[in-house]
């Protein structure tokens, strides 16, 4: 393996890992603004236990989360020097934004939203947590606007092949962001959903009674069944943007490839790139066009438009595109169908008297948003290649000139690092809700504004 395909896996281990965790802080944020406005009103203990448990996994995503940032920014200059080259005078601004307006505000307040139920007003703790939720989602906003950016450029010009700004609005709100900010926010709330759902069946199973966990599981199932027909919704919203603007990546993801109308909705089959078709195919008759075009007459482009003259091929990969967008597809579905179900059984039966299949099927499902944020990612970001900005750079123009045996070394490094800080990380939440249902909760003090037990007489 040379220094290009080791610095795009390196990079890939390392976005894979960061995502993870933005992916949790940016919905549950505001997931913990809701609890602590509901004990604020209310005076149920039940809605401060489930703050004082998710804060300690939100502090946690957002060290890891800053932690693996900082270390992906970096390779733009190792790994990737020839990306600043070209586009810096916009990504350099745009990440810039994201440190001033989001960066700071959160570590601005999330020491008081940590640590300052006891110490500070209601009021005061309430804003805190308001603006560090803020702040989560104005780093998704600028993070996104860059990342769509790169797959829908405009407001630019280029001299000399470097990019320069001419247009700051037309950059900022790109053609693909509003659909790409949309799509990461609701996986964002579905991930916190199907995390809450999980953790709180998981501590019903081992033997967990109290009202906050009962609470917790409620909210979690609902949520996921308000936020996943959103995400369909969304998801076929920004396919047909990408239709528009990235025609060889929606190729991929339906494995189609010649251009025309009547084209088949491919369910399953193994593509084969040398020979340029889909093995094994099953499939429903006319069903790309109708999603895609909504007409079974629809146009559909093929990936074989998408090969030169003299046989370079300008597509993405087929088969991770093809594969990723069925593993995201198919998580959304069994998300649709536990929320969904979990809804009616708890219309029927209450939330307190789901079986105990279902309860081992939501543990089950608790990290389920990770699996379809990060197939869904790797659909973006593999079916924009060969380029790294579309039309602009492409992502072997962009490498820098790095022995390969020091990319591998590094990149080691990086996978055993990520490797153990992963299972540490499912680990504390596990035994945060251990200790939780067995009442063994960490020390901690009681906001200001909890009532005061009086003892029984």
């Amino acid at each position: 393996m040379d220094t290009f395909l080791l610095s795009r896996i390196q990079f890939a281990a390392n976005i894979s890992f960061h995502i993870l965790f933005p992916t949790i802080t940016i919905a549950l944020g505001w997931v913990l603004l809701f609890f602590r406005y509901r004990f604020a009103v209310t005076k149920d203990t039940k809605w401060m236990d489930a703050y004082m448990f998710w804060v300690k996994v939100f502090a946690l995503s957002f060290a890891l989360g800053v932690v693996s940032g900082i270390t992906m920014s970096f390779q733009f200059g190792t790994n990737w020097p020839g990306f600043m080259e070209a586009v810096g005078n916009v990504a350099g601004p745009l990440l810039a934004y994201e440190v001033m307006t989001a960066f700071f505000l959160e570590a601005v307040f999330l020491g008081i939203m940590l640590f300052g139920a006891r110490r500070v007003p209601p009021w005061l703790h309430i804003t805190a947590t308001f603006l560090v939720a803020f702040g989560t989602t104005m780093s998704a906003f600028w993070i996104l606007v860059l990342n769509s950016w790169m797959h829908t450029p405009q407001g630019y010009e280029l001299r000399d092949g470097v990019v320069h700004a001419t247009d700051w609005f037309a950059i900022i709100f790109n053609p693909s962001m509003p659909y790409r900010l949309g799509h990461m926010l609701l996986a964002s709330g579905l991930t916190v959903a199907f995390l809450i759902a999980g953790i709180a069946a998981f501590r019903r199973l081992i033997g967990d009674r109290a009202d906050s966990t009962l609470t917790q599981l409620r909210f979690g199932l609902t949520l996921g069944a308000v936020l996943i027909p959103a995400q369909i919704i969304m998801g076929d919203l920004h396919g047909l943007n990408t239709l528009g603007h990235q025609p060889a990546k929606v190729a991929a993801m339906e494995g189609n490839w010649d251009t025309g109308p009547n084209v088949p909705l491919v369910l399953f089959a193994i593509p084969d790139e040398d020979a340029r078709t889909n093995h094994a195919e099953i499939a429903i008759p006319n069903g790309a066009s109708l999603i895609l075009k909504h007409s079974p007459d629809g146009v559909v482009p093929g990936l074989n438009d998408f090969v030169a003259e003299d046989g370079t091929v300008m597509h993405p990969p087929v088969a991770p595109v093809f594969w990723g967008f069925r593993v995201m597809v198919g998580t959304g579905m069994a998300m649709l169908a536990l929320s969904w179900g979990g809804a009616f059984l708890m219309w029927r039966r209450g939330a307190g008297s789901l079986p105990r299949p279902f309860l081992f099927a939501t543990t089950g499902m608790a990290f389920s948003g990770w699996l379809a944020t990060l197939a869904g990612w790797y659909v973006t970001e593999i079916g924009r290649q060969p380029w790294l900005v579309t039309g602009v750079l492409t992502t072997e123009a962009a490498v820098g000139d790095v022995a390969a045996p020091m990319v591998m070394a590094t990149l080691m490094a990086y996978l055993a690092t990520y490797l153990a800080l992963m299972i540490a990380y499912i680990g504390v939440i596990f035994h945060l809700a251990k200790r939780a249902a067995a009442g063994k909760r960490p020390t901690r003090e009681e906001p200001r504004d909890a009532p005061i037990a009086v003892p029984a007489e």
